[in-house]
């Protein structure tokens, strides 16, 4: 029998730290809903201390998810893991995630503290924590160029102060899976209490490496998985979601691990994601690229059309990737506009739908077929579009 793993998923704090991909509220909650749909364990709304549209942000969407925790995120300041608690109290499952670095280059030129004040501080910032809630996670930033044995050091005593949860980031992509798999097991080899505590870890893509190290942590014992849908994120990016779960539910029978996720919902959530973001997927991106069920050499159409299994080691339909589609056009009614949107990850209310199909038949009597990008521009100018705050009335430039 296989053992679970827990997704915390990181789109909307991390994800959002993608150069260029600043949502507002309204595109962070329909992101949220769709996560929840999709099955993650825990969500990680934001950085309520960050600004006051992220506080608006967390608390809006811990009122509204009802099944999903609800993670803020908090420096070890009072006054942050305040405000993080002020922004996921009306969540039905909240929870508190601190962090401080760890690493002695870190510790020296950012924080300017030794490793007993970072051990005090990080103590400090979960027992208060603690106060709020009994759900407490605690992250020590830039892990994997930490000392290990002080690591430990610092694992053990938050554990003992009451986090529930310790995180082992590679926060700058540094590691090698075998590296990280043999840190992992160090931690939980020596740290006393590690049982009392669900290790999670947490890899950024600077070397291409983040999946893989991601998987390698998960081997060795770490039983959280802190992912971004479409592996957006600060640089490089994260450990993407989609290629992590269709990782497990491909290869169980080797990875003896599994995980809540709605495989179904996979595809619709990383074309929300792509659209409300605007950071397009690259083709020949794994899982949900353009091109990930895309096969051109004749040998390959050959194999394919005998048995698909010979080059697909997944069926499209296990992420939410229908084989057929419908063709849209001027003759189209309102439940193929619906199905359709639906696909793409869009549920609409009755009136949304009213609003985007008026403007879908008076696209639809300017042009032939109507495709997926079309219809995503129609979403996001009728129904994402926030009111515009300034509107370019008139232009004149003159030059010579």
């Amino acid at each position: 029998m296989s053992e679970r793993i827990y997704i915390f998923d990181t789109t909307l704090r991390d994800g959002e730290q993608s150069p260029g991909a600043s949502m507002n509220t309204a595109e962070k909650l329909r992101i949220a809903l769709q996560l929840e749909k999709l099955g993650v364990d825990v969500l990680e709304a934001g950085f309520p201390a960050a600004s006051d549209g992220d506080f608006e942000a967390v608390s809006k969407i811990a009122e509204k998810l009802k099944n999903t925790e609800i993670a803020a995120l908090a420096r070890t300041s009072i006054s942050d893991i305040d405000r993080a608690w002020e922004a996921v109290k009306g969540a039905a499952k909240p929870r508190i995630h601190t962090f401080i670095a760890t690493s002695d280059i870190h510790m020296k030129y950012k924080l300017n503290m030794n490793r007993d004040e970072v051990i005090q501080k990080a103590v400090e910032a979960v027992r208060y924590a603690r106060a709020y809630t009994e759900n407490v996670e605690f992250s020590a930033e830039d892990g994997s160029r930490s000392d290990r044995d002080f690591l430990c050091k610092v694992f053990e005593a938050v554990i003992e102060s009451g986090a529930t949860i310790v995180n082992l980031p590679d926060t700058v992509g540094y590691a090698i899976p075998s590296e990280f798999g043999s840190l992992v097991k160090y931690v939980i080899d020596h740290t006393p209490n590690i049982s009392k505590a669900i290790l999670s870890v947490h890899c950024h893509n600077d070397l291409g490496l983040a999946t893989a190290n991601t998987i390698a942590a998960i081997s060795a014992g770490a039983r959280q998985a802190e992912v971004t849908i479409n592996g957006i994120g600060e640089r490089a990016g994260n450990a993407s979601l989609e290629e992590l779960v269709m990782a497990l539910h491909t290869r169980p029978n080797y990875l003896l691990l599994s995980s809540n996720i709605k495989t179904e919902f996979i595809y619709p959530t990383s074309r929300l994601v792509s659209m409300i973001t605007g950071i397009t997927v690259q083709p020949n991106k794994a899982v949900v690229g353009a091109n990930a069920f895309l096969h051109e050499a004749g040998i390959h159409q050959d194999g394919m059309l005998k048995n698909p299994m010979t080059y697909e080691i997944m069926k499209p339909e296990t992420i939410g990737l229908g084989t057929s589609r419908l063709v849209l056009g001027k003759h189209s009614g309102r439940h193929a506009l619906r199905s359709q949107l639906k696909e793409l990850g869009y549920d609409l209310s009755d009136d949304e739908l009213k609003i985007i199909f008026s403007k879908f038949k008076e696209l639809a009597d300017k042009k032939k077929n109507i495709v997926d990008e079309d219809l995503e521009v129609l979403v996001t100018e009728g129904i994402l579009r926030t009111t515009d705050t300034f509107r370019l009335e008139y232009l004149h430039v003159t030059s010579g």
